[in-house]
């Protein structure tokens, strides 16, 4: 079923990706920090495309210039060369078409769970206060957090903030989500909880994902692809489709499948491409 929001904000008047185009196209991207007087390549000459509906996992150690890729996409970083194209529409700084989930949930502890999924939307003065509080509880119970409007983050266990944070995100009903490591602080118990959850999710509303990871059972559990990163600044070095059913199972891990995936990772990973 559809998530249970508006259409997306902007979209009006504005076309989006075509037929068979990328939802997600990045060419020829490069990126550079200055550092104590002289720039630091962070990324040389990278591309990537994304399709609608797909969900696609960025992997590498820390340092390898995947986070850097996905920051450029959310309009959080500039950029030096390239183009960068998300939903038919080059990315010039943040928007509410791009979702963006970070390792902590960073919801506001002063405002409630309903008032924190509203507030994307009040910032931006989207429609009446009663079908904005009706949108959010619609998405409260789209996230399984039911009779949880009213009650603050502190009160919540880590999973659950976690889904606030999805709420939040996707009441704005963005063309793709961007992921950070959004599960790497928690216990192994909560992440393999959120596995779950977004596994679930994503069936239901095929939400265009790109998810950061540097584990690479996470990444073939939830990936249509995986992205491996290169040293610094090659950015992505190989490219590998997982073959693995949908809907997925944890036990799908196991299969010879998914055991030759997460081996061909690891030797592009150990070939010398990172350092």
């Amino acid at each position: 079923m559809p998530l249970p929001v508006t259409a997306r904000s902007g979209s009006a008047g504005v076309s989006g990706a075509g037929p068979g185009q990328p939802l997600v196209s990045v060419q020829g991207l490069t990126k550079s920090f200055q550092r104590q007087g002289r720039y630091v390549p962070a990324l040389r000459d990278v591309n990537l495309s994304v399709g609608e509906g797909e969900l696609v996992c960025l992997l590498g150690p820390s340092g390898c210039g995947k986070s850097t890729l996905l920051n450029v996409l959310a309009g959080i970083l500039p950029f030096e060369e390239g183009s960068v194209v998300v939903d038919g529409r080059p990315v010039t700084g943040p928007g509410a078409e791009r979702g963006m989930l970070f390792q902590s949930p960073m919801l506001f502890s002063w405002l409630t769970v309903r008032d924190n999924v509203l507030f994307g939307p009040k910032a931006r003065r989207k429609g009446a206060k009663a079908e904005l509080v009706r949108q959010a509880d619609a998405m409260l119970h789209t996230v399984g957090l039911d009779g949880f409007g009213d009650a603050y983050p502190h009160e919540l266990s880590g999973g659950m903030r976690h889904r606030v944070a999805f709420a939040r995100a996707l009441i704005n009903r963005p063309s793709v989500l961007l992921m950070d490591e959004p599960f790497g602080a928690l216990d192994a118990i909560t992440r393999s909880r959120m596995h779950r959850f977004l596994l679930e999710l994503w069936e239901a509303h095929r939400i265009t994902i790109v998810f950061v990871t540097h584990d690479i059972e996470e990444a073939v559990l939830l990936g249509d692809r995986v992205c491996v990163f290169g040293a610094r600044p090659n950015g992505i070095v190989r490219d590998i489709d997982v073959p693995l059913r949908r809907p997925r199972q944890f036990d799908d891990l196991e299969t010879g499948e998914a055991l030759a995936t997460k081996r061909a990772i690891r030797q592009t990973l150990s070939a010398g491409a990172v350092a």
